[in-house]
């Protein structure tokens, strides 16, 4: 008999799963790389002025290039920074340390400012077209952190990277928590959670480290305020923030949670762009922690960190002590589940097909969640043939809906004419057996259900096309009604929760990947109740809404409900039997 890995197929070479440009290739093969930047000059300063040893210039490895030239790629009209803040996350080990050293070096006396267009044959060897900089007048470099401990990581480097010509052209004052240079006109000082004392400076570059353990209970999001407001007000506006992480522990609510979750609704469409550079190596979604995955996959997340010593690494994983859980976080680099979470990233991740869409004409049933305005309202498709579940539309408050207190404010509503829209088109495009649709609760300005009357309008144009029907008999009789409050039908959903989870985990179920979606899926979280396990908010009140993977689990529930009933099989049977006839 042979072992379930010994069946594992298990590619040679793992891709990883990336954010951000560094990994990112053209057509040809080759890396992309930034048209215009400061990093060739960055590059040519660290390896003049910088060392890893004695003696020996600094040398960054091929992928820590490729982020120096990422990180300070410009805009060649305003010739300003493209990137406002940054975050750099990396498994454990990789060496995000040194390379924000250098970097905060290159801030602290390097030429980090514009100041002219290099030509052919200058003397760092820059490419001519490409931006050539100058020494920051009044630098001020922080390293800040939650603890001090954290902030000697960094610290303790200065002493050894900065070269002898270095210290001596830049009249460098090496201390232990600050650092000055030009008598004093430039300084780099460590500081930790102290935000009262932090407001009111103007750094101009912040390095934040290890901004997963920045939580509530340490200050940490309170600093992070602090430093955001520092960085925006700096006299040329080019003030930046760079931090770097392990993988983050989900439900946590730390500093690099929420820097990732507002990237991801910038990715989603959901947030505007503000400019955040996020650049992550991360372990492609079907990794798993078997002894066959280990070492392919920690080829692929160590990226150019060769010193990584991989039998090690791959010991600490398959020793029982250490959680499944902490293993992907520090060594996959992947955002493992919270404790109670429905699903894991990297789960749901799994289960992405890009080759697949909905076609004009496919059979589908469609799954709605209605709310009026401080839930989402959804609108989920499965298709019958392969159980691909597709978002047809998501509708939430926007992000930057103005706040109760501004001048003429108005609450957000659900646009219930545009939700119309989008179920008029998916019964034209469609040929739809069943469709389901929860009223939610809210009401409008008459007191009527928000969304009795196109339920009603629904129900009463599409209903004799539809193969199930919510309500079948009875005084609440209804074509696509079908209330979530109802005791039968919430029992009925969370055995659909269970089947559900079921056919992700054996990758039974295939979706296009929608990032609200994505989103909505991963904040659920397992809630109990009569029947078994359920869905619900991490808590009533909570911003993280879940509406679509509620959508999505009752699509599937439609479709499993369909194959087995009686006049699908009539149908279909019916269908098989049928005759070809030639017309002459």
């Amino acid at each position: 008999m042979t072992s379930p890995e010994a069946e594992e197929q298990v590619p040679d070479v793992v891709e990883p799963f990336t954010l951000g440009p560094t990994w990112r290739r053209g057509e040809d093969g080759r890396f992309v790389l930034p048209e215009y930047t400061l990093g060739w000059h960055a590059l040519a300063w660290t390896r003049t002025y910088l060392q890893h040893y004695v003696g020996k210039p600094w040398q960054y490895t091929p992928e820590q290039a490729r982020l120096t030239l990422w990180w300070y790629a410009m805009d060649p009209v305003t010739n300003r920074f493209l990137w406002r803040d940054g975050v750099l996350q990396r498994l454990k080990g990789w060496g995000k340390d040194p390379v924000k050293a250098t970097w905060s070096a290159f801030e602290f006396v390097g030429p980090c400012r514009f100041d002219r267009v290099a030509d052919a044959g200058n003397e760092w060897g820059v490419p001519p077209g490409q931006p050539l900089g100058m020494q920051h007048p009044a630098a001020w470099v922080q390293i800040a952190a939650v603890s001090q401990d954290q902030t000697r990581n960094t610290m303790t480097l200065f002493p050894s990277i900065f070269t002898k010509r270095a210290i001596e052209e830049y009249r460098i004052d090496l201390g232990k928590e600050i650092i000055y240079a030009d008598k004093g006109r430039a300084r780099m000082e460590a500081v930790t959670s102290s935000p009262r004392a932090l407001e009111g400076g103007r750094p101009t570059f912040t390095s934040m480290g290890e901004t997963h353990h920045w939580l509530e209970s340490n200050s940490g999001h309170e600093m992070a305020a602090v430093i955001e407001r520092n960085a925006t007000k700096s006299a040329d506006g080019q003030s930046r923030t760079l931090a770097d992480t392990n993988a983050f522990e989900p439900g946590e609510d730390s500093v690099a949670e929420r820097t990732r979750d507002a990237y991801e609704a910038v990715e989603a469409g959901r947030a505007a762009d503000t400019g955040l550079f996020y650049d992550s190596l991360e372990a492609p979604p079907e990794a798993k922690l078997t002894d066959t995955w280990i070492e392919p996959t920690l080829r692929a997340v160590r990226g150019d960190s060769t010193w990584l010593d991989i039998g090690r690494l791959k010991s600490s994983i398959l020793d029982t002590r250490n959680p499944p859980s902490r293993s992907r976080r520090f060594w996959y680099n992947q955002i493992a589940a919270a404790e109670d979470a429905w699903m894991a990233r990297y789960e749901w991740d799994a289960c992405k097909r890009d080759d697949l869409s909905l076609a004009d004409g496919d059979e589908v049933v469609m799954f709605f969640d209605g709310s009026k305005s401080d839930d989402a309202t959804g609108l989920v498709a499965c298709r019958m043939s392969d159980g691909l579940v597709s978002t047809l539309g998501v509708w939430q408050k926007p992000s930057n809906w103005p706040a109760p207190e501004s001048p003429g404010y108005a609450p957000w509503q659900v646009p219930r004419e545009d939700v119309d829209g989008a179920v008029q088109n998916a019964f034209a495009r469609f040929k739809v057996l069943a469709f389901f649709a929860d009223p939610g609760s809210g009401q409008d300005e008459d007191g009527e259900m928000y969304w009795d009357a196109f339920l009603d309008r629904w129900g009463q144009f599409y209903g004799k096309k539809l193969l199930l029907r919510a309500v079948v008999s009875g005084p609440k009789a209804h074509a696509v009604r079908w209330d979530m409050r109802d005791r039968r039908n919430q029992e009925t959903f969370t055995d659909a929760v269970k089947r559900t989870r079921e056919d992700i985990l054996q990758r039974q179920l295939v979706h296009d990947g929608h990032k609200v979606m994505r989103t909505h899926v991963i904040n659920a979280r397992r809630r109990t109740n009569a029947w078994g396990v359920t869905i619900g908010k991490e808590h009533r009140e909570s911003a993280r809404k879940i509406d679509l993977a509620i959508c999505m689990i009752g699509a599937r529930m439609l479709r499993r409900t369909v194959l087995n009933s009686p006049k699908n099989q009539k149908r279909t049977t019916a269908r098989g039997k049928g005759r070809v006839v030639v017309l002459r």
